[in-house]
């Protein structure tokens, strides 16, 4: 399946889909990097000191499965397409679970204070898009094989979900501690 798709993609390259795919890997790369600072400086000045948190252990735990599993896995990468080999190891794809992990938790956080919608719906979509776009440019240029991509992004559904079913067992445990305060004082 990784070389029949990989060379299905290549034999459809052309000049403008090449800057397209550049342009969508930097976005799971350079400006991923800047908007994790940018966001997380802008939830602390606005007081969102969860969205800050969830963003950082999201991140933090997220960049600690990357190296663990390229290290643990050593898949060499194969030929690129177009530029040069990046380093260190193929499997799974950082670009993809970085900006599932990132583009997903945003999204999460801030449809999480829209009212509207239809707003909540293209955040989503907007999202989906980047995320998609950075998986199928990274096959694209030729850095990665179709199963590093999925890897990543089955990797970072695992990580985003075990973070909001312990965010979830946190909020459970303090709502019961509330209720027992509110119940021992009512006493």
């Amino acid at each position: 399946m990784d070389l029949t798709f990989r060379n299905w993609l290549h034999q459809h390259a052309s000049a403008g889909w090449t800057r397209a795919a550049f342009l969508f890997s930097r976005m799971g790369d350079r400006v991923l990097a800047a908007g994790l600072l940018v966001s997380l400086i802008v939830f602390v000045l606005l007081r969102w000191r969860r969205a800050a948190g969830w963003m950082a252990v999201t991140m933090g735990g997220a960049v600690a499965l990357n190296l663990a599993m390229k290290w643990g896995f050593h898949r060499p990468r194969p030929v690129p397409f177009f530029g040069s080999v990046p380093d260190p190891y193929s499997f799974p794809s950082g670009h993809s679970l970085l900006s599932f992990c990132f583009y997903g938790v945003l999204a999460g956080l801030i449809a999480d204070r829209i009212d509207s919608r239809a707003a909540q719906a293209a955040l989503w979509a907007a999202a989906a898009t980047l995320i998609a776009g950075i998986g199928l440019s990274r096959i694209y240029l030729g850095v990665h094989y179709p199963s590093d991509v999925i890897a990543g992004y089955l990797t970072a559904a695992v990580w985003v979900s075990t973070i909001l079913v312990l965010d979830h067992v946190r909020r459970v445990r303090k709502l019961r501690k509330h209720l027992r305060k509110k119940t021992s004082e009512g006493a």
